[in-house]
């Protein structure tokens, strides 16, 4: 039997005949890499090896293209990235290992963002500018007006991205933000992403939110803005090419509201229990096994890998220690301790 040929114009218009095969693969890899993270952190919730679980699966149509395409790096020239407790799937796009993260859903002192302080998802990495995650809400969309400014004085094409999800945009600190981002003597170079998964904990988007797009936040500033299928890589992928050209053409802020679906509720408050919505992952090899862009033996390499890998990556955690007492001071100060201060974890 024939293989069916696709008409070249046909293949033109398509989106995903614009990517790379080998673009798609590695991004199919990555998506299944952050949701079989995200499965394991669940898990560990739940059979107490973690105080609490907070993640983003169902999100990684989005979060994968992003991290593919931020200008990683220390310093103006390069990304800055302030981000929510949803943007696993943006780390490891940007090369961050599972295992590290499966060490801060443990708390365990080889947790390398937090050493065993903080719970699962909140990143901090310098060396690639990822600004400390906060577990406050949305109070990331005021500091990222700090970088932005930098870069605008700076002469380079950095950028700043922050993200937090559609409820947090009726925090005062997202308004604040675009109000700095665009004011006339000082626009800055921020990427801002509301991705909007429908609820805000347990509350609908529809009870909520007035505005029929999230996005129409950036008419009264004249500001670009694109309400998209994050549901969808290859729409998000040139969404965010689109997006991130401009900021660093024009130094001047754009937004980005991403429609994604919240596959596991909330959180582990909620239970963190699979729900019958879209499934990006599903979506996407629908879509490229129509086209003959991936193999189905390929697809199923990426999950018995992936699944491999988290599993190692576990057991290793098991065997690595928790925070002692005296580890209660370690990098809090830049300078270290003055002798005054107790060593041992006391007051």
């Amino acid at each position: 039997m024939s293989k069916k040929v696709t008409p070249l114009t046909a293949r033109s218009a398509d989106p995903y005949m614009k990517l790379q095969p080998e673009l798609l693969s590695r991004i199919h890899n990555l998506m299944v890499k952050g949701r079989v993270l995200e499965e394991r952190l669940i898990k560990m919730s739940k059979g107490g090896d973690g105080f609490f679980w907070i993640g983003g699966p169902g999100e990684e149509g989005f979060n994968v293209p992003l991290g593919l395409q931020v200008k990683k790096g220390r310093g103006v020239q390069h990304d800055y990235l302030h981000l929510h407790y949803r943007s696993s799937s943006i780390m490891l796009a940007m090369g961050a290992q599972p295992i590290d993260t499966i060490r801060q859903m443990r708390t365990t002192i080889t947790d390398p963002y937090s050493k065993g302080r903080n719970f699962v998802n909140h990143y901090a990495i310098p060396e690639w500018n990822v600004c400390p995650v906060s577990p406050t809400i949305e109070t990331q969309y005021s500091t990222c007006i700090g970088t932005g400014i930098a870069q605008a004085r700076s002469k380079s094409d950095g950028l700043t991205i922050v993200n937090g999800g559609d409820a947090g945009t009726a925090e005062g600190d997202f308004h604040s933000c675009l109000v700095w981002a665009n004011r006339p003597a000082l626009p800055l170079p921020i990427l801002i992403i509301v991705v909007n998964n429908g609820f805000g904990i347990s509350t609908p988007a529809h009870e909520q939110h007035g505005e029929k797009h999230i996005s129409d936040w950036a008419k009264p500033f004249n500001m670009p803005a694109k309400t998209i299928n994050g549901n969808d890589p290859v729409e998000a992928w040139f969404a965010i090419e689109e997006a991130m050209n401009y900021v660093r053409k024009e130094r001047k802020p754009y937004m980005i509201e991403a429609l994604t679906s919240r596959l596991h509720g909330h959180s582990s408050s909620s239970g963190a229990n699979r729900v019958n919505e879209p499934d990006c992952i599903s979506i996407f090899e629908e879509n490229l096994l129509k086209r003959d862009l991936i193999s189905k033996e390929e697809i199923q390499k990426h999950w018995d890998e992936n699944r491999k890998e988290c599993d190692v990556a576990y057991a290793q955690v098991k065997t690595e220690p928790y925070p002692q007492a005296e580890d209660i001071w370690t990098d809090v100060f830049v300078d270290g301790l003055d002798d005054s201060y107790p060593k041992k974890g006391g007051s």
